[in-house]
C-alpha cells in the first residue's frame, strides 16, 4: 500500500496542460481522448547521463457516460481501480461523509498504448497540442501526471472535469426531478437508474448482473431482491 503522502503529491502534481474544449453533456456518452505525460521513474545507474531527455506518453480513452448523483460511499463500491484509488475514495468520505451527494461520470478506460519519446516533458506536451489544435479535437486533453501513480493523475482529471460541468449538469438533471436524497442516504437519481436498469433487463437491453452489481453497490438488494427474481419468472 502506497502512503497517503504519495497519493496526495501525485494529485497535487497533476496538471491538465490542454483541457476539453466542452463541458461534458448531461445526457448521453461523451468520448474524450487524452495524453497522460511523465518524466519516467526507471532508475539511472549512477554516473550514467542520458543523452537526452524522455518523456512517457500514455495514450487512451476515456468513454463517460452521463452523470449521476452518487456518494463518496458508493466509490468505494466501484471496481477497476487501483488499491491507491480506492483510497482516495476512502479520503473523500473521511473529508466529506459518506453519504455527501456528488455527480459521478461512470466512465471506461481503455488504453491505447504507451511510448516513451524524447524531449522534455512540456516540449512533448506543446508539440501534441499543435497537432491537436491543427485537427481540431474539441475532446482530447493532455494531462501531466506521476509515472508510478499515473492512474490517480487520470482519476484527478475525472474529478475536476466532473466538478468543472457540475452546475450545468445540476441544473438539467434538477429539471427532471433527481436531485433529492431519501432518509435512506440513496440519491433520487440511483432509484430512477435502477428503474431504468430493470426496464432494460426485462426488455434484454442489459445484463442482469449489470442491475444486481449496481443494487448490491447501494446495499438494496433485499428491497428489490423480490422484482429482480420476478425478472426471469418473466422470461
Amino acid at each position: 500500500m502506497v502512503d497517503d503522502s504519495l497519493i496526495f503529491k501525485a494529485v497535487a502534481n497533476t496538471r491538465i496542460l490542454r483541457p476539453p474544449k466542452q463541458r461534458l453533456a448531461t445526457f448521453g456518452i461523451t468520448n474524450i481522448d487524452y495524453y497522460l505525460l511523465t518524466t519516467p521513474s526507471y532508475p539511472v545507474e549512477e554516473g550514467d547521463m542520458p543523452l537526452q531527455a524522455e518523456t512517457v506518453v500514455r495514450e487512451g480513452k476515456v468513454i463517460v457516460q452521463q452523470p449521476r448523483i452518487v456518494t463518496p460511499y458508493y466509490l468505494t463500491r466501484l471496481e477497476g481501480f487501483s488499491d491507491e484509488a480506492k483510497r482516495y475514495f476512502s479520503l473523500l468520505v473521511d473529508q466529506y461523509g459518506s453519504q455527501a451527494p456528488g455527480l459521478m461520470y461512470a466512465y471506461k478506460n481503455e488504453s491505447k498504448g504507451l511510448n516513451i519519446v524524447p524531449g522534455e516533458l512540456h516540449t512533448v506536451a506543446q508539440n501534441i497540442s499543435q497537432q491537436l489544435d491543427k485537427d481540431k479535437a474539441k475532446l482530447t486533453t493532455i494531462i501531466q501526471g506521476e509515472d508510478t501513480l499515473w492512474d490517480v493523475s487520470l482519476l484527478k482529471f475525472i474529478y475536476d472535469l466532473t466538478r468543472h460541468s457540475l452546475q450545468g449538469n445540476l441544473s438539467d438533471l434538477g429539471s427532471r426531478g433527481r436531485l433529492g436524497v431519501g432518509t435512506d442516504g440513496v440519491p433520487s437519481d440511483a432509484r430512477f437508474y435502477i428503474e431504468e436498469l430493470f426496464s432494460k433487463t426485462l426488455r434484454d437491453e442489459a445484463d442482469p448482473s449489470e442491475l444486481k452489481d449496481e443494487l448490491e453497490r447501494w446495499e438494496l438488494f433485499n428491497e428489490y431482491q423480490d422484482r429482480f427474481f420476478a425478472l426471469f419468472k418473466k422470461k
